[in-house]
């Protein structure tokens, strides 16, 4: 008689191995989108295009200036928004989304479609 070869369980891939880990994807992730107002800022972001400081303050409902001003230069250094500032009287700045950035949003429409379909 032939032997059976036993079948081997797939491997299942986990959020994260290792949550606390600084390689894991999902806490790199949470870390630079996480929190109450980031996501916002990328929603705004996303359906108005480039858009002025005073504009996103008025459109994210409820941020302060200090939480708006933090996000937005996080996540300028996490590569999510250009920044854009034209020497004009008084100064103004343009704030997008860059490539990075818009490569999350079909990510976030599933989660969107998830919390309507769930929640």
């Amino acid at each position: 008689m032939a032997d059976k070869k036993i079948a081997e369980k797939p491997e299942r891939e986990y959020l994260c191995e290792d949550l606390a880990g600084q390689n894991c994807g999902l806490k790199k992730v949470i870390d630079i989108v996480g929190g109450k107002w980031k996501i916002m800022i990328l929603c705004v972001m996303d359906k108005e295009g480039t858009i002025r400081y005073g504009d996103l303050r008025r459109r994210v409902y409820g941020i302060t200036n200090t939480m708006l001003a933090n996000s937005l230069k996080e996540m300028e250094e996490a590569g999510l928004v250009d920044r854009k500032q034209y020497m004009e009287m008084p100064v103004r700045v343009e704030y997008s989304l860059t490539k990075k950035a818009e490569s999350i949003v079909p990510i976030l429409l599933e989660l969107k479609r998830w919390g309507e379909e769930n929640l």
